[in-house]
């Protein structure tokens, strides 16, 4: 920019249209204080003519009376002419003189509530139609598009800044200027893609899955790197909203996917049902428990793995009480996640300087929204996978049932293993993990992983329940599993060669129940 487009530029006269009248009032007051000449129309000039202030019409500024009703009233060259004009250029200061246009230095303008109109789950598509905006992105371009000359403001969380940019500067400067275009540009952006994506669904019948996926997300975080030091990165969205750092070092890539799993897995786990506890490592669960307490969940969880927990997150769906605290501070952990932590637990627990502590809403975790992964070129889309079978339909595959301790240790188990990574199995007792064995690519591999461990730690598998996240194609993971000590299987079935794994567990004396359901993680 020129060194006069460097020095901030006054602002004499505003243009205000807003729906979100937050601030307005405040926001116009201090203007016309500093002398601004303000220009309304509709709602926005009656809230300010309520609150005594003085304010020029938009049909006065126009010579031009709103029509349809209210469709058309700032669709006009006196308003736009007025923005887009640039002031050191002898041509348009010939048209502005030509046409009485009066340049306009500053627009506060936000849109129609297009999104929280559709969210509303009785919403028409003629109501829709009529929080479609028009006016408002026109003024928010231009004025974005003539920034070296004009402010745009659509957030009224930038009022403040603003009022005390001008009364420091006695203008705008042209780094503000430019960053209040980009965010404008970015809010236009956003609002045509949220009208596109409603539409395209009400034309499809399919808003899950568009023909034309648009995606707009503000940067929340600049993070130190990613998986590795060489990788940089950064969060984007809304994660931020729902998981508050209350304590420790910024969030690293890292810890913001272990996060993610560690919710993932706890919210399979109502806090009215009791207290659970899950320990994750490498984006993958090691141990989880069930408790009176607590501190019970957590030592039941403990107990699965005594090795893998160090450096790894720790997830409660209860709050962290002081007994619960004392425990995990045993040993090293990168972050501590609960929806809460009691003032005496939290105390001790800020003790270690670089422990992350975080406290999450499940209010506010959408567990419906859709699953993302990155291929060449693309993305794929799926939906969540949020299913959660009730055993006590399940189809028991064969002669012997299982007994009720085993129906409900297989309705554990089957909680935890769709957050295994696969080839996924989970040795389970009614209430905690014995062994988990992921991430291999043969289910015999995956069941000879966790036997293995279990031995090593010392954990007995006789009387457990095995899950699996997928089929056994063949016996032999089932005929491994029953070695070790397991007395049921829950599974998904659905192999061609399901009757001969069913002929095993016939012959070996164990129950089997096929959820019809399968857990792929990958």
């Amino acid at each position: 920019m020129s060194p006069q487009h460097d020095a901030p530029h006054p602002v004499r006269r505003a243009l205000l249209s807003v729906s979100d009248k937050r601030g307005l009032v405040e926001l116009g007051a201090e203007l016309a204080a500093q002398g601004v000449e303000l220009v309304a129309s509709g709602g926005t000039a009656g809230a300010l003519r309520e609150a005594g202030l003085e304010v020029l019409d938009v049909a006065e500024l126009t010579a031009s009376p709103e029509m349809l009703g209210g469709r058309v009233k700032t669709l006009h060259p006196r308003v736009h002419g007025g923005i887009l004009a640039r002031r050191d250029h002898e041509g348009d200061r010939a048209d502005m003189a030509a046409n009485a246009l009066r340049e306009i230095d500053l627009v506060v303008v936000n849109l129609y509530p297009f999104e929280a109109t559709v969210a509303e789950p009785d919403c028409t598509l003629a109501q829709a139609i009529e929080k479609i905006d028009i006016g408002g992105p026109s003024m928010i371009r231009s004025a974005a598009k003539n920034h070296a000359y004009v402010g745009v403001v659509v957030d009224p969380d930038d009022y403040e800044g603003i009022l005390a940019e001008l009364r420091e500067h006695g203008g705008l400067r042209a780094d503000t200027r430019q960053a209040l275009a980009v965010k404008a540009f970015s809010r236009t952006a956003q609002y045509d893609a949220a009208i596109h994506a409603y539409l395209q669904g009400e034309r499809d019948g399919d808003a899950a899955f568009p023909p034309r996926l648009q995606l707009d997300l503000p940067r929340a975080a600049s993070l130190r790197y990613g998986e590795n030091p060489h990788q940089g990165a950064a969060l984007y969205g809304g994660f931020l909203d729902a998981v508050e750092a209350l304590h420790g070092k910024e969030l690293s890539f890292n810890n913001v996917v272990d996060t993610q799993a560690a919710l993932q897995l706890i919210l399979e786990f109502p806090a009215e049902e009791g207290a659970a506890v899950g320990i994750l490592k490498h984006n993958t669960p090691c141990g989880v428990g069930l408790g009176a307490s607590p501190a019970d969940a957590y030592r039941a969880a403990f107990s699965t793995d005594p090795d893998s927990p160090f450096g790894g997150i720790i997830v409660s769906n209860v709050p962290y009480d002081l007994a619960l605290a004392e425990a995990v501070d045993e040993i090293f952990t990168e972050v501590l996640i609960a929806p809460n932590f009691d003032p005496d637990a939290l105390a001790l627990l800020q003790k270690k300087k670089n422990r992350r502590l975080l406290r999450f809403d499940p209010a506010r975790l959408d567990r419906e929204a859709p699953d993302w992964k990155r291929v060449f070129g693309g993305l794929l889309l799926q939906e969540p996978d949020l299913s959660a079978e009730d055993l006590s339909q399940a189809q028991v595959a064969t002669a012997r049932k299982p007994t009720d301790e085993e129906l409900r240790a297989m309705a554990f188990g089957w909680k935890v293993v769709k957050h295994v990574k696969s080839n996924a199995v989970v040795f389970a007792g009614p209430d905690r993990t014995l062994a988990v064995g992921g991430g291999q690519t043969s289910r015999v591999d995956a069941v000879c992983i966790a036997r293995d461990k279990a031995g090593r730690v010392g954990n007995a598998l006789a009387g457990s329940v095995l899950a699996s996240d997928a089929f056994f194609p063949f016996p032999d993971g089932l005929e491994l599993a029953v070695e070790a000590g397991a007395t049921a299987v829950v599974q998904p079935g659905g192999s061609n060669r399901d009757a001969l794994v069913v002929e095993a567990a016939d012959r070996l004396g164990v129950a089997m129940v096929f959820t019809g359901a399968r857990h792929f993680r990958h």
